[in-house]
């Protein structure tokens, strides 16, 4: 915990001094990229998801992060231990509901895991929708909806379920109910690199493990800090491949006056 004025940039620099670390519990597809992007980003990551240990680590980590990508009912059982662990030892968890709606049994563990009171829920436009209950186009792990049809969707679950929504794509989008920004910029080249927005949500994690009393400027610190690394990434980059190993070093790169003065954070 810190006491830095809130705001990205100085929120980057306490964040990094702290190097928190970050309990990630994703995916297969996504472990390397985003161990990769959470070290890049200046935290330290931890992929643990076994029952048997999860609940116990997720009470040291400084932030706790769920990712159903690749479900199984032994994950289940590991998710739901960390994020109780979590919850009673006062750390901050995130959701990130991938393609929850896709079948029954994603259905019903998304809705276990949201009863445990996520502190922030971080999906595309199409998981946002469907998870607030209204009808969403999306399809497998892919958005069909904009971001701009997710806000509505994502204030009522921000506020129906006291929590931080933030709906990534195009322009990113961040509420807790009462308060809500947009952030411009990334590239549409991060959609064609895999799990990049599964590293996002640890890296949420790891901005809200340093400011855990304040859940909705550590989101929008996490997505601008990737916004402006993005942009960085795909002026240099030559296709999706390029920009994959460029967006890492831009990561790195991005320090507190870049953020300051690259960030494009605007009220909704």
């Amino acid at each position: 915990m810190t006491d830095e004025t809130l705001n990205p940039a100085t929120m980057l620099t306490a964040m990094r001094r702290e190097r928190p670390l970050v309990h990630c519990i994703t995916n297969y597809v996504a472990m390397n990229i985003a161990a990769n992007v959470v070290l890049a980003a200046g935290a330290s990551p931890a992929m643990i998801h076994a029952e048997a240990e999860a609940g116990e680590f997720a009470a040291i980590a400084g932030a706790l992060t769920v990712n159903i990508g690749t479900l199984s009912p032994d994950w289940v059982k590991g998710m739901r231990a960390a994020a109780t662990a979590a919850a009673a030892n006062g750390r901050p968890w995130v959701l990130d509901p991938v393609a929850h709606y896709a079948t029954g049994f994603r259905r019903e563990a998304t809705a276990g895991l949201l009863a445990l009171s996520p502190t922030i829920v971080r999906g595309n436009a199409s998981e946002i929708i469907a998870l607030a209950g209204a009808a969403s186009r999306g399809q497998g792990v892919d958005s069909r909806d904009s971001v701009a049809a997710a806000e509505d969707a994502a204030r009522a679950l921000a506020g129906s379920h006291d929590t931080v929504v933030a709906v990534t794509g195009a322009t990113d989008f961040v509420t807790d109910g009462k308060r809500a920004v947009r952030i411009e910029g990334g590239s549409p080249l991060m959609p064609q690199v895999t799990a990049l927005g599964c590293s996002l949500t640890c890296v949420v994690g790891a901005f809200a493990a340093a400011f855990p009393r304040d859940p909705f400027d550590a989101t929008v610190a996490a997505l601008a800090l990737f916004a402006v690394a993005g942009e960085r990434a795909a002026a240099e980059a030559e296709g999706p491949g390029s920009f994959g190993w460029r967006f890492l070093d831009a990561l790195a790169a991005v320090d507190e006056a870049a953020l300051e003065a690259e960030a494009r954070i605007g009220q909704a």
